[in-house]
């Protein structure tokens, strides 16, 4: 199995190879499906719009949302085509990974004039800041 640092690198370069051959401003659909079929002809397992469950409060909600693609069941690649990336789009994708409980995440906008200004690296380092018993709207076993 390839560390994540090799599948990075793998989705990375191919990114730039498609967004240089076919430029900037097409949907995202049409390089999110290049993307995918690359990464599989070099043997990467490749999940294209993933459906995510999200679980909450006890009660399971299925195909909440779907994430662009799912390579090797261990990195998540959000694509977009827009003219500039905002937060909103890190914190999306931050979500997604902690939802799916990953660790890495690639963030990729195809629509600006190169790509090295619309690649993002999203680390999920999410640890709980505080003791069950100080978090705001936990039980605390005492009535």
């Amino acid at each position: 199995m390839k560390n994540l640092d090799d599948i990075s690198g793998d989705v990375i370069d191919l990114a730039l190879r498609l967004h240089r051959e076919l430029g900037p401003g097409l949907l995202e659909s049409v390089y999110e499906i290049v993307l995918a079929s690359k990464l599989a002809s070099l043997g990467h397992h490749v999940a294209r719009q993933h459906p995510v469950d999200i679980e909450f409060d006890g009660m399971r909600f299925e195909n909440s949302f779907r994430v662009d693609l799912l390579i090797d069941r261990r990195l998540i690649v959000e694509i977009k085509s827009v003219e500039r990336l905002n937060p909103v789009h890190g914190k999306q994708l931050l979500t997604y990974l902690r939802l799916m409980k990953q660790p890495v995440g690639l963030l990729i906008n195809f629509g600006g004039e190169t790509l090295k200004e619309g690649l993002r690296r999203v680390v999920n380092d999410y640890t709980p800041s505080a003791s069950p018993r100080l978090r705001v709207n936990q039980p605390s076993g005492r009535s």
